[in-house]
């Protein structure tokens, strides 16, 4: 029990950026304009259709943002591991 104990506070303690690193618009963007399209977001969002996309584009200006992405991810919009 205090081993389970341990690792869920280990756990706990890490920041959330770290457990989300691999949700970053730089791993995704596959273009390198710094945004993300619904053609890249579906490569990990599989399930996400173009009315999904409009709502995490909250600026709708045809991508998506770290800001817009860590919203929809706090959000539970997205979910990790698609």
């Amino acid at each position: 029990m205090r081993t389970l104990t341990a690792a869920l506070a280990a756990l706990a303690a890490i920041p959330a950026g770290l457990v989300l690193a691999a949700g970053t618009v730089a791993d995704m963007d596959a273009d390198g304009n710094g945004t993300l399209s619904l053609t890249e977001l579906q490569a990990v969002y599989a399930t996400l259709d173009e009315a999904g996309f409009a709502a995490i584009d909250s600026n709708g200006d045809g991508g998506v943002d770290d800001a817009e992405l860590k919203a929809a991810l706090d959000a539970g919009t997205l979910k990790e591991g698609g």
